[in-house]
């Protein structure tokens, strides 16, 4: 009788040990049918339109040279009143207006920032 006991007892501890260690990898056991991964979602609304009339237009040329209004603005800066633009070139910007002195004519150049040549 001592002998089925300790047999009893040796297969319940065997039972439960192997009861835990088969639960938590069984839970960790995934079956899939097919690729193995669900179908993506589809994509929303209008995520396929066509690009815009213009896309593949290039865009327009910047402006170059010596913009007439930031000559005078700047002629402005070195004193003038009432400057205007006399003559473009395609070398220069001719900017006359009153100083202090009269009458007077100050001359930038026609890149991009308007740099002073002559004044």
């Amino acid at each position: 009788m001592h002998f089925l006991a300790r047999a009893g007892v040796a297969a319940l501890l065997a039972a439960g040990t192997l009861a835990g260690t088969v639960m938590p990898v069984a839970a960790q056991v995934d079956v899939y049918i097919g690729s193995g991964r669900p179908p993506p979602p589809p994509p929303p609304p209008g995520y396929y339109r066509p690009p815009p009339p213009d896309y593949y237009r290039p865009p327009p040329p910047r402006a170059r040279g010596c913009d007439p209004r930031l000559a005078e603005d700047i002629a402005r800066d070195y004193g003038f009143r009432r400057a205007r633009v006399v003559d473009i070139t395609p070398r220069r910007v001719v900017v006359e207006g009153w100083t202090r002195r009269g009458a007077d004519e100050i001359s930038f150049g026609n890149v991009r920032g308007c740099p002073v040549l002559r004044r």
